[in-house]
């Protein structure tokens, strides 16, 4: 019997995982919410911190609340300098400097140094690039404001975590899918839509349907009023990703559901 609770252990741990450690929007009335985004993508074995909210001391706390041990985190990925994102890294790096910051190209020198300061290892992000065998960055997308997102390959296709998405969630959506070659399974975070009309929101949400986005999960900067428009628009296909949530993604015999 505990060979077989040992093998189920095992096997959920082995699934994708996504859990919202820093967040505006609540969930786990244990955690501290404040603006700002961070998620932990757990895949095979590897560990990545994207985004790191505004404020080290609630990352941290929200982590070890979570029972989230820094230290085993094995990478860092920041969409883009907004400090809502970007805030928390400096912290989280007191604690655990062995790990890889994955940063927009763009970002100003003074900060690549301070990453290599605090001993991390800065790496530059330009184009599209492989962080694990199935993780990867779109690289920099958008116009005066870069940004790179996280896309993660699963047997449902892929799952797209943004920060803010402002080079528009369609636009960096419509990218995923074209440079891995795979359906959008699930899309996960920050969507910009604060303060937008009805009327775009309407043809944001057609657009994402027309991709094929099976599953849908917006938060932070997507406002208020356009998640209840998106939960309407998927139904039960919509995921709450407040403060604390986690969703294990079950890679196998996945019925309606079976997601955690």
């Amino acid at each position: 019997m505990y060979c077989l609770y040992l093998f189920l252990a095992l096997s959920l741990a082995s699934h994708p995982s996504f859990t919202i450690l820093y967040n505006n929007v609540p969930y786990d009335e244990r955690l501290e919410t404040s603006w700002g985004f961070s998620c932990l993508v757990e895949d095979e074995g590897k560990r990545i911190l994207f985004d790191t909210g505004g404020d080290g001391e609630i990352l941290l706390s929200n982590m070890k609340i979570l029972k989230v041990n820094p230290k085993d985190v094995d990478a860092v990925v920041i969409s883009h300098i907004h400090a809502d994102h970007l805030g928390g890294l400096w912290r989280f790096l007191e604690v655990n400097n062995k790990v890889k910051v994955y940063l927009p190209s763009s970002f100003p020198r003074r900060i690549k140094k301070r990453v290599e300061k605090m001993g991390a290892k800065e790496v530059d992000v330009k184009g599209p690039m492989k962080i694990y065998p199935n993780v990867y960055t779109t690289g920099e997308l958008g116009g005066r404001m870069k940004e790179q997102s996280l896309m993660v390959k699963i047997d449902k296709g892929i799952v797209l975590v943004t920060g803010c998405a402002h080079p528009g969630i369609v636009n960096i959506a419509s990218f995923a899918q074209e440079f891995l070659q795979e359906d959008l399974y699930l899309t996960i975070g920050g969507f910009h839509l604060i303060g937008m009309d009805e009327k775009n929101v309407e043809k944001i949400i057609k657009g994402l349907k027309s991709l094929g986005v099976e599953k849908i999960a917006p938060s932070h900067c997507t406002g208020g009023h356009p998640i209840e428009m998106f939960r309407k628009a998927w139904g039960e296909d919509f995921y709450d990703m407040g403060c604390g949530r986690r969703l294990i993604l079950e890679e196998t015999n996945h019925t309606k559901g079976g997601d955690k």
